[in-house]
């Protein structure tokens, strides 16, 4: 029986948001709890929106957190395809896009991230692409599949993670790949040049073409179609799609309108919390991609946009807002999947604060594991094609004891014994 005495509002429906409400009834709250997000989609996890649902390897349902069917079940309220337009901190309550004003005792902004636009002529025409929500997953799967067989050609700005991921989905359904890139390597910012190889290697293996050290000027079209893509140093690349994966933007419009204290973009951007999640509102919590939580660990504030830290932020959140002790110190994880690679990534080692890095394994194999060290401390590790080895990764960062670097690269050392 739902007491109607008390409502806890979760702004965001998405992995966060989703297992926020989870959390609050397993862990016995008998309150109104109402989910809120803008989508018509009921919440869904992120990652297969690149990986396998994109690749054509999983169904649509699977991407779901829970059936639809879960959420009357256990009385929580979704509000779908409703954006929230503004928050009232001192009524206590928020509107949405119609008018509706929902009261509440508690909020959750588990409001995400949004992809950033590239800024040049042409990103209105048809073929240009984003991808972030399940809508654009399931366009993008057609357009894959499509180009595969008209031989056609995808152009990707930006070799982070989900350039990387969207590559290998389209050269699984044939489609050529060129993905243009201003630093000299993928990933230059999370692996460094030391790693940033192995996976330039890995693509064009699998036949992608990479422009490093240039940015998109324009995308032209003809009669609204994609037809090229320039660059800044003169070149045009053939393109009958582009996808634009130049990273995230928190979402914080609401928070910022509201009053609420940001994070700096030397942190991140995003909405500042606490250690237990809370913002600079007693009432209001944030969680997931939008969060910039002051992190025990590492002593800093952090903002991570992967999968782990909604999977785990949301219950957090969840169980600060029923007033419980709670400090989330959770080591940052995320995980890609791309060809016939593998990997685990656990840990926060941003350019410039690591001052070595160790391989253990065979890296011309694709099967090591790779640590950043700073002052023979490891700040974080990652593990290609070996498996089982997560926990014992994160013991070893959160233990911030120095490490011998030859014994960490010694396959034959176990890597308890240096806990």
């Amino acid at each position: 029986m739902v007491d109607a005495h008390r409502t806890f509002v979760i702004v965001g429906g998405g992995l966060a948001g989703a297992k926020a409400a989870e959390e609050l009834r397993s862990q016995g709250f008998d309150g109104r709890v109402i989910l809120i997000g803008d989508e018509l989609d009921h919440p869904y996890e992120r990652p297969p929106l690149s990986k396998g649902y994109l690749a054509g390897k999983a169904e649509r349902d699977s991407v779901f957190v829970q059936e639809k069917a879960w959420y009357a079940g256990a009385d929580v309220e979704l509000h779908l395809g409703q954006p929230v337009t503004s928050v009232d901190r001192y009524a206590r309550s928020v509107q949405l896009g119609d008018n509706t004003v929902i009261h509440y005792d508690k909020l959750l902004l588990a409001t995400g991230s949004e992809p950033r636009r590239l800024p040049v002529p042409g990103t209105g025409l048809v073929g240009v692409h984003h991808l972030r929500r399940l809508a654009h997953a399931d366009r993008l799967r057609g357009v894959l599949s499509a180009l595969g067989r008209d031989n056609g050609h995808l152009v990707i700005a930006g070799a982070g993670w989900i350039g990387l991921e969207v590559a290998a989905a389209a050269r699984g359904y044939g489609a050529e790949v060129t993905v243009v890139e201003p630093e000299p390597t993928p990933l230059h910012g999370v692996v460094g040049p030391e790693l940033g190889q192995i996976f330039t290697d890995l693509h064009s293996d699998h036949g992608v073409r990479f422009h490093f050290g240039a940015r998109l000027t324009e995308i032209v079209g003809q009669d609204g179609v994609v037809l090229a893509a320039r660059t800044d140093d003169g070149e045009e690349h053939p393109a009958h799609h582009v996808l634009a994966a130049i990273g995230a933007a928190p979402r914080t419009g609401l928070a910022e309108a509201a009053g609420l204290r940001l994070a700096d973009r030397a942190h991140g951007g995003g909405i500042a919390v606490d250690a237990s999640l809370r913002t600079s509102d007693p009432h209001i919590y944030a969680a997931g991609d939008v969060a910039s939580v002051e992190h025990p660990l590492f002593g800093t504030r952090l903002r991570v946009e992967h999968w782990a830290n909604a999977l785990n932020g949301g219950p957090a959140a969840a169980r600060a807002m029923l007033g419980q002790e709670v400090a989330y110190d959770r080591v940052p994880y995320f995980f890609s999947d791309q060809y016939d690679l593998g990997l685990e990534y656990s840990g926060w080692a941003p350019p410039g604060s690591y001052d070595q890095v160790v391989i253990r394994g065979d890296a011309r194999k694709r099967e090591f594991l790779a640590f950043w060290l700073r002052d023979r401390r490891v700040l974080a590790g990652m593990n290609v094609n070996v498996w089982d080895v997560t926990e014992t990764v994160q013991a070893l960062i959160t233990a911030r004891a120095p490490v011998g670097p030859d014994a960490l690269a010694d396959p034959s050392v176990p890597l308890e014994s240096l806990l």
